[in-house]
């Protein structure tokens, strides 16, 4: 199996990663350069999403090509954060030539943070402006940084068990190809490593230093607390430098969440606003075939998610303790 600190979404030729980490509060976007353009299509599956510019990734749509995507905190608010992607890659002269201008094409979804600090401080256009220009081709930081600062994960039965989530990124290479994803994990459920089957996180039982498991507890009849609609959500971007048309960049979204599938239990449910974007920057000529690259995409989205947890931190706020995988372990 690939290792799983070496490899990352910045592995894909022609992608580039930022983040913005605000100091005042757990929050920050994170934001997925393609500077020379990349095809792109989105599967939104979660029930509660917040998402910009996502229509016009349809296959039926008229634009082919994005310039970035926009992962942030913040919930709703952290969309004007794409105001700050925008005007950045506006200065670059990177966008849609329309003939009078250069319009930067940036799709983006958000998690909902707010519950985890100040909620009036939240990811805005100058946030996407910074991640911008943090952006790297190298390894990104992984783990409470960018629009993994303040996820956190296993809500089901409240806030009081939960865990830190965070953002991680993985990537792999068949024939000369990659797939990479970045991944923002705040989901309702837990974060299970699917290569060997070990959850790694989640939902803590009373004495909060052991796990619950979310799906045996519900099937054993504990009931969940009720849940604030769209107070989760896992949100991320596949990249790959094959071609790909419009319609197979929805389709790679798609086999994403198969990843999602693996990774997190349970998933896509009323709270959670599940939307995985996919990039093809076209770099390289051949392909291994759509049906590898979807089994790719699958692969690296649960990798993914495994780092985003793994590297996560735990965080005190007040009487809220979001223990990591590492204090747990500890």
């Amino acid at each position: 199996m690939p290792s799983h600190h070496s490899t990352s979404i910045t592995d894909v030729r022609g992608i580039e990663v930022g983040h913005f980490t605000d100091t005042r509060r757990p929050t920050g976007c994170s934001v997925v350069i393609a500077r020379t353009g990349a095809v792109g299509g989105v599967d939104v599956r979660g029930a509660a999403p917040g998402t910009r510019e996502t229509d016009l990734l349809d296959p039926a749509n008229l634009v082919n090509t994005v310039h970035a995507v926009l992962l942030s905190g913040g919930s709703a608010f952290g969309l004007d954060a794409a105001g700050g992607v925008m005007r950045w890659l506006d200065e670059q002269g990177i966008g849609l030539d329309v003939g009078v201008a250069r319009v930067p094409i940036v799709p983006g979804a958000v998690l909902f943070d707010l519950n985890v600090g100040d909620s009036r401080i939240r990811p805005d256009a100058a946030a996407g402006y910074a991640a911008c220009q943090a952006a790297v081709s190298t390894e990104p930081a992984q783990g409470s940084v960018g629009a993994g600062t303040g996820a956190c994960i296993g809500k089901m039965f409240g806030m009081k068990y939960a865990m830190k989530g965070g953002i991680g990124s993985a990537s792999v290479c068949v024939g000369g190809v990659t797939v990479g994803a970045l991944i923002a994990v705040n989901a309702l459920g837990d974060v299970m490593d699917t290569e060997n089957g070990i959850l790694l996180a989640g939902a803590r039982t009373e004495d909060g230093h052991t796990l619950r498991h979310t799906n045996r507890a519900l099937l054993a009849g504990e009931p969940p607390l009720a849940m604030l609609a769209g107070a989760n959500t896992t949100i991320g971007v596949i990249a790959t430098d094959a071609t790909l048309t419009k319609a197979q960049a929805q389709r790679l979204a798609g086999a994403g969440h198969d990843g999602l599938a693996r990774a997190i239990h349970p998933v896509h449910t009323m709270s959670d606003g599940d939307t995985l974007f996919a990039l093809g920057t076209g770099h390289v000529a051949h392909s291994p075939g759509f049906n590898v690259l979807a089994v790719m995409a699958a692969e690296v989205v649960a990798q993914a998610c495994a780092n985003a947890v793994r590297a996560a931190q735990g965080l005190r706020l007040g009487d809220l303790w979001l223990p990591a995988v590492s204090d747990l372990t500890a």
